[in-house]
Formats: C-alpha cells, sequence, structure tokens
C-alpha cells in the first residue's frame, strides 16, 4: 500500500518548512484523483503495488501527499484546469529507478521526471500530461565528488545548490560553485534545463562535463570520457570520440540523468562586487550596447545581471502599500522609490573575481569606458580580498555585495511572489510566472522589446516587471508576472500578457530557452524550420528509445508516438 503521507524533501529545517508553507498554502481545492491516460483503475492498483515492491510503501505516494506535485502558481486551479499526477515514486538509486521503469513499461505509465520540482513559474512539479506517475528524483541526493586541484563537482539529481556550497565550505574545499538566486533547487534540475547562475561558471549546461542517464528501457548510458572505464579526466574534457551525446539529455524526456560532473570556479584571492546604474527608461540601449561588448572582448568575464526598477521595488513591500491603486506605477513615482534605494531605472550588478591588481586594473579600464559611452550612468565597485595573503572566503562579504555573486545559496527572493498581493493581513496566494525570450544583444534591439513589453503590460494594469542576464551575444529577457493566485482578475491579466508577449516575440524570431510546462508545445513550434525538421528529427530519437512513450511524454514539445497526433490538434487555437 502506498503512503499518503507527504515526504521530508530536506534536511534543513528551514527549507522544509518554506517548501510545505509554499504548496500547503496555494492549495485553493483539493487534489481529485485522475488515472494515467489509457489505464484502468484496476491496472493502476497493480502498477501500484508493484511500485511499492521496488520502493516500499514509503517510496510511493498517493492521495493528500499528491498536494506536493502540483504546480503551486497554477492559473485556472480555481477553475478545475491543472495539472495533476496519479501518484508519485521516490527511488533512492539507479537499481531503484530502474526497477520503475520497468513498472511503468509493463503498464504503459507515463512517468514526468524531475530533481526537486523546485522549477517554479515554469510548472515546478507538475506533469505536463495529466495521469502521469510523478517520478521524483530528491532520494537521490549523492554527493560523489568535489575536486579542488581541478574545480569540479559530481553529484546526483537530489543535491541541491545550498548542500554542494556546504559540502564545499565544511571541508574547506577551495572552489566557489555557481548557484542561481533560489539554492534549494537541484544542480542537476537546474542545470538540464539551461538555468543560469552569477559566477564565471554562470552558464550550468556550458560546464557539463560528464554524466549518466538511465534510458528509458533501463539501459545506463555514460558521456565523454565518463563512458571510458577508470578514465582520470571523466570530468577534466568535454573532448571525446564520435558524435557527443550530452546535449540530448538537455530539457530532454530521452533518459533520466542520475549523475553529474559540473565545473565550479577555483576561489579567488579577491573579488569586486559591481553596480552600474542609469537614470531613464531608454538607458537601457546604452547598457546593453556597453555591456554587450565589455561580455563579448572578455572585459566583463562573467553574467552581468540587469534589472528594472521594478523589480527593486518588489524589495521593499507589497505593491498597495507603495502604490494603492490600480493603475501602472506612473514614472515620478518611480524615480521617487528609486531614490530611496538610491538606483536609476536600470541596474546592473556584476562581479570581477581574481587577484586584486587584476580586478583593480580591470575596474579603472571599466570607469574609463562608462566615462566615455555613459556619461550619465554611475558606477561603483567594493573589492574584498583574503586575509593574510589567503584566498577570499565567501562568507566574508557581506550578503549585499555578495551572496549568490559568490556562490552562496539563500531563498533570499523568494518573498518577491508576493508583491502583488493585497496589504499585510489581506490574504491572496502569491505566485508568479515569465515570459523568457532569447534577443540580440543589441541596445536598439533591447529597447524596442522593453518597450513593447511595457506597452502590454500597462494595458492589463501591471507594470513592466523585468530583468535580463547579458551574455556575449544575446540576452536571456525574463518578463516576470507576479499575481495573486486567488484574484481571478490577475489570472485573466496574467494569461493575456503571456499569450501578447508570445505572439510580439514571434513575429520578431524571439523563442523562449525553457518554458511553463502549460505552454511547451507553443514554443516547441517555433522552430519550424524545414516543416519542424527539429522536432522530427528529436521524434524518431524519441521513438526509438521510448516505444512506449512513457518518459516524460510532451516535455519540450516532444510526444512520444502514442500521443502526437491528437495533441497536434489540441494546440493549433494556441497558435
Amino acid at each position: 500500500m502506498a503512503s499518503t503521507k507527504m515526504p521530508t524533501r530536506y534536511a534543513d529545517l528551514e527549507y522544509q518548512r518554506t517548501h510545505r508553507q509554499l504548496f500547503g498554502n496555494s492549495v485553493t481545492r483539493p487534489v481529485e484523483p485522475v488515472l494515467p491516460p489509457g489505464v484502468s483503475q484496476a491496472e493502476f492498483d497493480r502498477a501500484i503495488d508493484e511500485y511499492v515492491g521496488v520502493l516500499g510503501k514509503d517510496g510511493v505516494f498517493t492521495g493528500k501527499a499528491l498536494e506536493e506535485y502540483i504546480d503551486p502558481y497554477e492559473l485556472w486551479e480555481a477553475e478545475g484546469k491543472r495539472r495533476v499526477p496519479s501518484a508519485a515514486v521516490c527511488p533512492t538509486s539507479v537499481e531503484e529507478l530502474q526497477g520503475v521503469l520497468k513498472v511503468s513499461n509493463k503498464y504503459k505509465i507515463p512517468v514526468w521526471t524531475f530533481s526537486l520540482g523546485k522549477n517554479l513559474g515554469y510548472g515546478g512539479p507538475a506533469p505536463r500530461l495529466n495521469g502521469s506517475v510523478a517520478l521524483d528524483l530528491h532520494r537521490m541526493n549523492k554527493i560523489i565528488e568535489v575536486n579542488e586541484k581541478y574545480s569540479y563537482a559530481v553529484v546526483e539529481p537530489g543535491v541541491t545548490f545550498t548542500e554542494l556550497y556546504k559540502y564545499c565550505a565544511k571541508n574547506k574545499l577551495k572552489v566557489w560553485p555557481s548557484v542561481p538566486s533560489l539554492g534549494w533547487g537541484s544542480v542537476i534540475g537546474n542545470t538540464l534545463d539551461r538555468g543560469t547562475g552569477f559566477t564565471p561558471t554562470a552558464t550550468h549546461h556550458q560546464h557539463i562535463c560528464g554524466l549518466e542517464a538511465v534510458l528509458p528501457d533501463g539501459d545506463v548510458v555514460r558521456t565523454g570520457q565518463f563512458a571510458v572505464s577508470n578514465s582520470p579526466s571523466a570530468h577534466l574534457s568535454k573532448f571525446t570520440f564520435g558524435p557527443s551525446i550530452e546535449g540530448l539529455f538537455l530539457q530532454s524526456s530521452l533518459g533520466v540523468v542520475t549523475k553529474m560532473g559540473i565545473w565550479l570556479h577555483p576561489q579567488p584571492q579577491a573579488y569586486m562586487s559591481c553596480v552600474f546604474d542609469m537614470p531613464e527608461f531608454e538607458d537601457v540601449a546604452t547598457i546593453v550596447d556597453v555591456f554587450g561588448a565589455l561580455r563579448r572582448d572578455g572585459l566583463l568575464p562573467s553574467t552581468v545581471y540587469v534589472s528594472n526598477i521594478v523589480e527593486w521595488t518588489a524589495m521593499l513591500g507589497r505593491r498597495d502599500e507603495l502604490w494603492p491603486h490600480k493603475s501602472p506605477i506612473p514614472d515620478w513615482k518611480l524615480r521617487e522609490l528609486g531614490e530611496k534605494i538610491d538606483l536609476g531605472y536600470w541596474s546592473a550588478k556584476f562581479g570581477l573575481y581574481g587577484p586584486k591588481a587584476v580586478i583593480q586594473a580591470h575596474f579603472d579600464e571599466l570607469k574609463r569606458i562608462v566615462a566615455e559611452k555613459a556619461p550619465t550612468g554611475r558606477l561603483r565597485g567594493d573589492v574584498f580580498e583574503g586575509k593574510d595573503g589567503k584566498l577570499l572566503e565567501a562568507t566574508d562579504i557581506p550578503e549585499e555585495h555578495g551572496g549568490f555573486f559568490v556562490g552562496v545559496p539563500s531563498l533570499w527572493s523568494l518573498p518577491m511572489v508576493g508583491y502583488r498581493l493585497p496589504k499585510q493581513g489581506g490574504g491572496g496566494v502569491g505566485a508568479h510566472i515569465d515570459y523568457s525570450p532569447i534577443v540580440p544583444s543589441s541596445g536598439a534591439t533591447v529597447l524596442e522589446w522593453v518597450k513593447t513589453a511595457k506597452k502590454i503590460c500597462e494595458k492589463e494594469n501591471f507594470d513592466l516587471f523585468c530583468d535580463f542576464f547579458m551574455h556575449e551575444r544575446h540576452v536571456i529577457f525574463v518578463n516576470m508576472m507576479t499575481f495573486d493566485k486567488t484574484n481571478p482578475e490577475h489570472r485573466r491579466a496574467v494569461e493575456t500578457i503571456f499569450h501578447n508577449l508570445f505572439k510580439e516575440g514571434r513575429k520578431r524570431g524571439f523563442s523562449k530557452y525553457r518554458s511553463h510546462v502549460n505552454y511547451m508545445d507553443l514554443v516547441a513550434d517555433l522552430y519550424d524550420f524545414n516543416n519542424h525538421a527539429y522536432r522530427r528529427f528529436v521524434e524518431k530519437i524519441k521513438d526509438s528509445l521510448d516505444p512506449n512513450g512513457i518518459l516524460s511524454p510532451g516535455k519540450q514539445g516532444i510526444w512520444p508516438r502514442r500521443f502526437r497526433d491528437q495533441n497536434r490538434e489540441a494546440i493549433k487555437s494556441h497558435l
């Protein structure tokens, strides 16, 4: 018999309490039971018994426990339209995972794979296909190795960024992991979904080196030098022999990644926390052109994180306390709020890492360039160095200057989700979703886009709440919509904003780099060259590796043969 008691997901008491509050407080109506597609109740009951035989009763969950396996930010939960699993299974090893897949293949039960389910704003742990069994990997949580000399780690899917950071700190290892804005997510889960951080190894998927995956039939494959028995270069070199297949497991339903090598950043001698801000909305063009060139020529070797003043006002309190009106916050009020926190309309944050003299030389050159090309901007830098000639300890840097820029994880940004709730004590359930296109790193292009996005948001009485991550040749532009999940007006506005942003992005050839489960088919349809040749290519691989179509059907718009035709028709009205 399966358990209906919710599993403990985190050893960290703060994280576990916050996790339980997030999911427990977000449910606005009971989770109703659902069967996997094409599976009878009798077949499902037998499958559950067999899952229990593989994992034990404490590794299989049904009933009320499934409240932790839905999207806590689901837009249409109140209307009964939400993604719901039929059960959840939690293997602890590759062998148990193979047993789960064997049962799933036997009964043709689809499973939806995730590591910790903290892909918030993109569906969390919720399945693309209702009735799928949630394949929850949080109990596969070993830190297999952290190598100080070569600056890499090897982890399982259940390892969080916080756990990796604490392991390195406890063992005094001279490495800094890259972390995203929330530290409770999975290193593997975030990396496979092309998530990013803030240190020099911020583009996580570009620092994968050797992974292990279990295929839908239970076979186990390793990539690169990790595929060579006892190779000393298993996690040192991306060079391999023949086709490179690591990319097939990113945002993928072709296998379940169970181990991954990822490169870290060596602990530096010094670090400089840098902030550059400009006062006007139109100044975004200058920021993109100036800092884009600096990213390309290597003067700025790590991510430049740019955000508008609305995002920073979310740190000051709830919107109703700052602007108690339905209308968008006017420019004069935004300027007033910016003065409170000493920032212009746009602010760019980044770090410099290395020997102090090198950092100072970099910063001096930056000052010269911005004085010439962005004279109305303001550049500030605070340098920190190790004591007595030693390497710099990340914990010696004040949080406002360090934090995730020096690999120290936290949950600091989570309260932003409550920005659009009524004043304190007014109830509601905070939630967010975003539209995050890939945009060329051109000032004129980004300015034109933010003008378009601002009009779309303000038409629905929402403010332009945004940030973007500057890479060498493109930016990841995040249009954030925070809302009250219990407010029907908010939900309708957010849905309208998303689809209007998507429509305008499509006109410009912009695609999202990741997607909420509800919109995966929409995004996949953008890749239309040669009658969607890319999709057809991946579908051929999918049908070969997963003939029963059990592994994460519909993920990133890739459907197995048995679900393919019905879902192609279903999305036409949304295009």
